[in-house]
């Protein structure tokens, strides 16, 4: 008998130890960090992911196409300057015809898809789009202030 309780008193101070370890802050924690990020308590952050894929409208005219383009390129660094979209980029071949990506910087799909609308590509239908929550790092908001030190080039 001593030696269940023995067994039930070690067993529970290992979980105790490690419930009072797995408690305790993070000690590179930067509190005005995550405040100024809107980071929760595990250092995230609400988003809106978009899937880019093919459009229903096929545009064969070239100048038309590079119109479009330009002002896509436009918008997306338009709205990268003004802090909402944090990421952007195509994908590879696929056989989903996605062709890629955008992360907002909402949690508010309605606010996110205003901004899609404002894309020349999503107007002319040349891009569809599909949006999602996201549920992501709130570090993801200084990836471009890094990228910006890292472009040789502009689109």
């Amino acid at each position: 008998m001593n030696t269940i309780r023995f067994t039930l008193l070690i067993t529970l101070f290992i979980v105790t130890s490690n419930f009072t370890i797995a408690q305790q802050p993070v000690e590179e924690y930067d509190s005005a960090l995550a405040k100024k990020l809107k980071a929760d308590d595990y250092g995230m952050k609400a988003y809106v992911l978009v899937i880019l894929k093919k459009g229903t409208t096929i545009i064969t005219d070239q100048k038309v196409r590079d119109s479009i383009f330009h002002g896509h390129m436009a918008n997306i660094t338009r709205l990268a300057n003004e802090n909402k979209l944090l990421l952007a980029g195509p994908t590879g071949k696929n056989d989903k015809n996605y062709e890629g990506i955008f992360i907002y910087n909402t949690g508010d799909i309605k606010e996110a898809k205003t901004w899609l609308n404002s894309d020349p590509a999503i107007q002319s239908k040349d891009l569809d789009a599909e949006v999602y929550a996201w549920y992501g790092p709130a570090a993801l908001q200084e990836v471009l202030a890094i990228n910006k030190k890292l472009q040789k080039k502009h689109f």
